[in-house]
C-alpha cells in the first residue's frame, strides 16, 4: 500500500470517527426547560424536586429560576413574549386572568395529571370554562407566635380583638427589650401586610363581599375618613404601629423574619409560607399561630388561595417536557416531599397532612371553610399600591392622605 492510500485511509477514518461522535453528542443532547418559581421560602425544596425529576427523566434538564420582585419580572417577560415554559403563578389574580383568557398559557383541561388534583378545586379558576392552572395547595395568612416567649410572660394566643389588644400591651409592658411584632415596613416588601390590610377591611364590612362593596364597587370618592368602616379599619391597623422592632420601616422581609428568629420581636404577621424561611433559620423555640381576630372567637378569619400552581407556556418550543414536569410534581410521592418542608393545605389527592404541621394549625384550621375568603384582588385590576398604602399608614399613621390614596386607587377601576 503507497503512501497516499495510507493518507487517503487515514483522513476518511478519521472523518468518520468525527461524524460518529458528532452524532452521539445530537442525541444526547438534553432538553432544558425553564421553571419559573416566585416562591422563594420553598427555593431550596423546588430544586430538589427539580434534580430528582432530572434522574428519572435524563433527556430533560429543568433550570429553576427565582428572582427578586417576581411579579414585575414575570410582567415584562410576557409582555416581551418571553414566557417561562413552566410557571409558578398565581390564578386568583386579575393578571392571570388576563393572559389565561389570551392564550399565553396551555389549556391543561382534560390532562391527566389535572386528575392528581381533588374534584372542584382547579375548577375554581376557571377562564371561558377552560383550565390553565394546576393548584396544587392554598396559602393564608395570620400570625405566627414564640411559644415560649408568651409562656413566659404569662401570656396566650388571642381569640377575640380585645385579647389581641390586651397582648400586645402585655409584651411591651412585660417584655425584655422585645417588641410585639416583626414587621417589614420597607417599600419593596409592602406585600408582606396584603393580608393585615384585607383582613382588616373584611372584618368591618363583613366579608368578602362588603368588603369589595366597600372598595371597588362604591361610587368613585366614597372611602372616607369618617365612615365608621374607615374608623374600624385604622383603628385595626393601629395596632401596628409603634408596635414593631427596631427599624421596622425599612426593614424587609428577610429582616422581619430574622428579628422574630431572635426572639426580638413575639409575632409575626405573616402568611403560612413563611414557615419554610423561619424553620431554615434553626428558631431556639416553639412556634405556633393564629388567625385574624374578630370581635369574638367564631369571628376570626383568613384569607388565601392557590399558591404552588403551575402553567405551561402555549409558546413553548418544549410542551411534552413542561407536561412531563407538571406531572411529576403534582404527583402524591414527589408533593409529600414539597408539603414537607411547606406545610400549606394540599389539594393533591393521597399526601399526608394530618397532625404533620401544627405550627400551622391556628391557621389553616379556617382553610377550605367560609372563614377564609379568596384574596381581594381576585376582584381588582390590580394590588401592589394596595400594599403600599396599607404600609404607609402603618409608618405614619396620616388617616387623611390614606383615605386619599384609596379613592385614588379604586377610582381608577371604577
Amino acid at each position: 500500500m503507497n503512501k497516499r492510500t495510507k493518507w487517503t485511509m487515514t483522513v476518511v477514518s478519521l472523518a468518520s470517527v468525527a461524524l460518529l461522535a458528532s452524532c452521539g453528542s445530537t442525541s444526547s443532547k438534553k432538553t432544558e426547560i425553564e421553571f419559573f418559581t416566585q416562591k422563594k421560602e420553598t427555593l431550596g425544596i423546588t430544586k430538589e424536586i427539580a434534580k430528582d425529576f432530572e434522574k428519572e427523566n435524563k433527556d430533560i434538564k429543568v433550570k429553576v429560576v427565582s428572582v427578586p420582585d417576581p411579579s414585575n419580572v414575570l410582567k415584562t417577560r410576557i409582555s416581551s413574549k418571553d414566557t417561562p415554559d413552566v410557571v409558578n403563578i398565581y390564578p386568583q389574580n386579575s393578571d392571570f386572568k388576563e393572559w389565561a383568557a389570551n392564550h399565553v398559557f396551555e389549556d391543561l383541561t382534560g390532562k391527566s395529571f389535572m386528575n392528581n388534583i381533588k374534584e372542584g378545586v382547579a375548577a375554581q379558576y376557571k377562564i371561558n370554562d377552560k383550565l390553565y392552572s394546576a393548584p396544587l395547595d392554598s396559602n393564608a395568612w395570620g400570625f405566627f407566635y414564640n411559644v415560649d416567649a408568651f409562656k413566659k410572660l404569662g401570656i396566650e394566643a388571642p381569640k377575640t380583638w380585645d385579647e389581641f389588644e390586651a397582648v400586645v400591651k402585655d409584651i411591651k409592658e412585660k417584655g425584655k427589650n422585645q417588641s410585639p411584632f416583626a414587621l417589614s415596613l420597607a417599600q419593596g416588601d409592602a406585600w408582606s401586610l396584603n393580608g393585615f390590610g384585607q383582613l382588616a377591611w373584611a372584618q368591618a364590612d363583613g366579608g368578602f363581599d362588603g368588603a369589595q362593596n366597600a372598595l371597588r364597587f362604591s361610587p368613585k370618592g366614597a372611602i372616607k375618613t369618617a365612615n365608621p368602616n374607615f374608623q374600624s379599619v385604622i383603628k385595626q391597623l393601629d395596632i401596628l404601629k409603634g408596635n414593631g422592632q427596631k427599624g421596622a420601616e425599612g426593614a424587609t422581609y428577610n429582616d422581619a423574619i430574622a428579628a422574630f428568629v431572635s426572639g426580638k420581636s413575639l409575632i409575626l404577621p405573616q402568611g403560612i409560607w413563611a414557615l419554610a424561611a423561619v424553620q431554615q433559620q434553626k428558631p431556639s423555640f416553639e412556634i405556633r399561630s393564629f388567625a385574624y381576630p374578630g370581635k369574638t372567637a367564631e369571628d376570626a378569619m383568613s384569607v388565601g388561595a392557590a399558591d404552588m400552581a403551575l402553567s405551561i407556556s402555549s409558546t413553548s418550543k418544549h410542551k411534552a417536557a413542561a407536561e412531563k414536569f407538571v406531572n411529576y410534581f403534582s404527583t402524591a410521592k414527589v408533593f409529600q416531599k414539597y408539603f414537607d418542608v411547606n406545610g400549606e393545605p394540599t389539594s393533591v389527592k393521597g399526601v399526608k397532612t394530618e397532625g404533620k404541621m401544627p405550627e400551622l394549625e391556628g391557621i389553616t384550621r379556617l382553610t377550605f371553610t367560609d372563614k377564609q375568603f379568596v384574596w381581594l384582588q381576585s376582584k381588582w385590576t390590580s394590588e401592589i399600591d394596595f400594599h403600599t398604602l396599607t404600609a404607609n399608614y402603618a409608618r405614619s399613621g396620616n388617616a387623611d392622605n390614606f383615605a386619599k390614596e384609596l379613592n385614588v386607587f379604586f377610582d381608577s377601576m371604577k
